[in-house]
C-alpha cells in the first residue's frame, strides 16, 4: 500500500505532509506507518517506516529530524542533524534540505511555513503544550530566524476532535484558571464531563499570535483505518498504540 499524505496549499512550496498510518510496514495493533520509537513496536520496522517518510520528503534518513517530546513549550533551532534528540516539543529551521518531524496520536501536529523568509517549523501541541505556549514559542523562534509574523502560515493536522475528547471538571478548571474566556472551548458532556475542542483552542492561540492558521479537520479518534489514537487505544484496552508523523522540509 502506498503512503497517504495530507497536505495544505498554505504550506507550499515547501515539501510537507501529515502522514496517515497507511503504507507502513508495522503489523498487529501498530499496523501501518508507526513512526514512534517510544512504542513497543519492533525498532527495525519503525526505521523502515521512517525511511519511507524520509524518501517521501526527499531527504536522507539523517536529515529527517525529530525531538524527544515531553509535552513542553520548548523549541529547538536546527541547523544540522543531531546525534541525540533533545527534549523539546517543537523545531524550527532555515537550513535547506532538513526536514522537521513530530509525532502524535491525538495531540495536535502543527506545521509552520514562511515562504518568503524560507523558514519552517513543526510543533507537537497537546493540551499541556498548547496552554503553556509551545505554539507561540515556535512562532517566536521562526521570527528569530528571519520570518515575519504576517507571513507565517500554520496548519494543524489530524488531531482528536471535540466530540471524542471527554474531560473531567479538574481539566476544565485548569483552563478557566488560565483564562475565563477558555470556557468557549468546552461543551457539556454527560454528568460532570465536558467535551474539549483542542483544535479550536490551537487555532485561537495561533491567530492571537498573529499568524494565519487552519485545521485539516481530520479526527484521529474516529478514523481508525487512517489514524492512530492514544485515547481510542485506551478505550479499547489495547496494550499500546502507534504514532503518526508529520514533517516539513526547508
Amino acid at each position: 500500500m502506498t503512503l497517504e499524505i495530507i497536505t495544505s496549499d498554505s504550506l507550499s512550496p515547501f515539501r510537507h505532509g501529515f502522514f496517515t498510518r497507511r503504507g507502513g510496514a508495522s503489523s498487529g495493533i501498530f499496523a501501518g506507518l508507526n513512526c514512534g520509537a517510544g512504542s513497543s513496536d519492533q525498532s527495525e520496522i519503525i526505521q523502515i517506516n521512517r525511511g519511507r517518510v524520509a524518501d517521501a520528503m526527499e531527504v536522507t534518513r539523517e536529515a529527517l529530524i525529530g525531538v524527544h517530546q515531553v509535552h513542553s513549550a520548548d523549541v529547538v533551532t536546527v541547523t544540522a542533524p543531531h546525534d541525540t534528540a533533545p527534549k523539546a516539543d517543537a523545531l524550527v529551521t532555515a537550513t535547506p534540505g532538513l526536514a522537521l518531524a513530530i509525532l502524535t496520536a491525538d495531540c495536535q501536529p502543527v506545521l509552520f511555513a514562511d515562504a518568503e523568509a524560507g523558514v519552517v517549523g513543526a510543533a507537537h501541541a497537546g493540551w499541556r503544550g498548547a496552554i503553556d505556549g509551545v505554539l507561540e514559542a515556535t512562532v517566536d523562534a521562526m521570527i528569530d530566524l528571519g520570518a515575519t509574523r504576517e507571513n507565517i502560515h500554520a496548519v494543524i493536522g489530524p488531531t482528536i476532535s471535540q466530540r471524542a475528547y471527554e474531560v473531567g471538571p479538574e481539566f476544565f478548571d485548569n483552563f478557566l484558571a488560565e483564562d475565563q474566556g477558555n470556557a468557549r472551548f468546552f461543551a457539556q458532556g454527560e454528568g460532570d464531563r465536558m467535551l474539549f475542542d483542542l483544535p479550536a483552542f490551537g487555532l485561537a492561540r495561533l491567530r492571537a499570535a498573529g499568524v494565519q492558521a487552519e485545521w485539516t479537520r481530520h479526527c484521529t479518534y474516529s478514523d481508525p483505518d487512517r489514524f492512530y489514537s492514544y485515547r481510542r487505544a485506551t478505550h479499547n484496552k489495547e496494550a499500546d498504540y502507534g504514532r503518526l508523523i508529520a514533517a516539513i522540509r526547508a
